[in-house]
C-alpha cells in the first residue's frame, strides 16, 4: 500500500526507514530523497513511524 502517493513511498519502505532513521515523517522522507508535497499523508506516516519504532524497541522472547 502506498502511504505517500506523491513520492510513491510504500508502507513497507516507510516502516523499514523508521527502524533505521531518526526524526519525524518529514525527516524520514528527506532521508529517503523525497520532499513532502501535498502533505495529505503526514498524519498517517507519523502514526506508522511511531508504531514501527515502538514495536522495534519491545524486547523479543528468544527460545533457549
Amino acid at each position: 500500500m502506498y502511504v505517500c502517493v506523491c513520492n510513491a513511498i510504500r508502507e513497507e519502505e516507510l516502516r523499514h526507514a523508521a527502524r533505521r532513521l531518526e526524526g519525524d515523517a518529514e525527516a524520514v522522507y528527506e532521508a529517503l530523497g523525497c520532499q513532502t508535497q501535498c502533505c495529505m499523508c503526514l498524519d498517517e506516516a507519523e502514526e506508522i513511524i511511531v508504531e514501527e519504532r515502538e514495536t522495534d524497541r519491545k524486547p523479543r522472547l528468544v527460545a533457549a
